[in-house]
């Protein structure tokens, strides 16, 4: 689970019977949300005893204080939009990391949020593939 400051509630953020699924999806997403000048916190909970428990709990927060539940109806078009937004730039963030490059600096974070919010889902996926394929070529040299 990850912390959301600006909502103050807890988002699940990977599900899989396998622990190092999730602990990846968790590393991924940090990296992603750390490149974009937020912080995150995350919580790590699994099954212990046939009962949900926190394994890797946050520092000064008390994430079993607020799980997340039932909310109020979101706005679905802006939410879609976002969603769709963040999954863009996590697609271009997984294709640079793949290409090796890791610590962005101000202009290529500004140059990732434009490509975001200009190109399809498809064509992120091919530029992101590009990159992919350009850091294994890399790597055999």
């Amino acid at each position: 689970m990850y912390h959301q400051p600006s909502t103050g509630s807890w988002r699940v953020a990977a599900e899989s019977p396998h622990r190092s699924a999730v602990l990846y999806a968790l590393g991924e997403m940090t990296q992603t949300v750390r490149a974009r000048g937020d912080d995150v916190t995350v919580a790590l909970w699994g099954p212990k005893d046939g009962a949900w428990q926190v394994f890797d709990a946050p520092q000064g927060k008390a994430a079993t204080a607020s799980l997340p539940g039932p909310s109020e109806p979101p706005n679905e078009p802006s939410r879609l939009a976002e969603r769709m937004a963040d999954r863009r730039h996590q697609v271009l963030m997984a294709g640079l990391s793949k290409a090796g490059l890791y610590d962005l600096t101000r202009e290529d974070t500004a140059a990732l949020q434009e490509l975001v919010e200009r190109l399809d889902e498809p064509t992120v996926r091919r530029v992101a593939h590009w990159l992919a394929a350009s850091g294994e070529e890399g790597a055999s040299v």
